[in-house]
Order: structure tokens, then sequence, then C-alpha cells
């Protein structure tokens, strides 16, 4: 999922979401968890309750761009930013480090999500596309796309 910075306002509906930190709907957990293999299941539940929301957003997304996504691929749309939950960083933080950049451990952490949350669903068994989705190395050029694009939205 490397690419280009995402626009303006894409990171001010992430920030307005992020404010509030009320779980997904039951519904939207049992369709997103629905998606994922065991150990991408546990990596998700790990995420913040604002990131799954987001998540499942942007997998809703990718799958009425893509006709007859592979389950795999959908597990990349709700996975995409898994490897946030290694900065440890709250909203406020999150901001200071799309504004201020890898400053800092935690912020370089939160910089390098995409490359942390490959290595993350790799140990936890995941599907090759799905790792290959979000380290950006997927020769799928349509998947790619419809990933960025359901993301950047």
């Amino acid at each position: 999922m490397t690419g280009p910075v995402p626009h303006v306002g894409h990171l001010v509906r992430r920030f307005t979401g992020a404010l509030s930190s009320a779980p997904p709907p039951a519904v939207d957990d049992v369709w997103a968890v629905g998606f994922l293999g065991d150990g991408e299941a546990r990596l998700w539940w790990r995420m913040q309750a604002q990131d799954r929301r987001h998540s499942i957003d942007v997998a809703r997304r990718f799958v009425a761009f893509v006709e007859d996504p592979p389950r795999s691929a959908v597990a990349a749309a709700l996975l995409h930013d898994v490897g946030k939950i290694r900065s440890r960083l709250g909203t406020a933080n999150r901001v200071a480090a799309t504004v201020l950049g890898p400053r800092t451990e935690r912020f370089r952490l939160y910089h390098d999500h995409e490359r942390l949350g490959a290595e993350m669903l790799r140990d936890a068994g995941a599907d090759p596309l799905t790792v290959a989705l979000i380290d950006g190395t997927s020769t799928d050029a349509a998947l790619a796309s419809a990933l960025r694009r359901a993301d950047d939205i």
C-alpha cells in the first residue's frame, strides 16, 4: 500500500472518525471477521476501534470496486493499517506523527505501519496475497489499485 501521501480530505475524514472510540456495530464485526483467518482475526481485534471502523469502510468500498474479490484481498483491505498497533499512538499523537514526520521511535513505527503490518500478518499465517497487498509488493496491479483507491476516499 505504499504510494503518494493521502489527500488532505482523506486525512480530515480519518481524523474526524478517530474522535470516536465507539466500536463498529456488531453486524460489521461479524462481516469483517468472516473474511479473516484465525491469526488475522486476532490481529484485527487488537486494532483500535476507530481503525476497525475505518478498515470496514475501506473493505466495503474495495468489495464494491472489485467484482468477486478473493478472500485474501478483502482481508488486506481490512488489515491494511494493522501495523499501526505497534506504534501505540492515540489520535493526537497520530496527527503529530503525520505533521512532524518520523521524528521519534513511535512516530517511525507509525510511518512504517505497512511493512510492520505485513510482517505481523506473515507471522500470523496470512495468505501471501494479503501480505503483498499490504507491503506494496503485489503483482496484481488491479487489486493494489483498488485497495489504494478504497483507502484514499
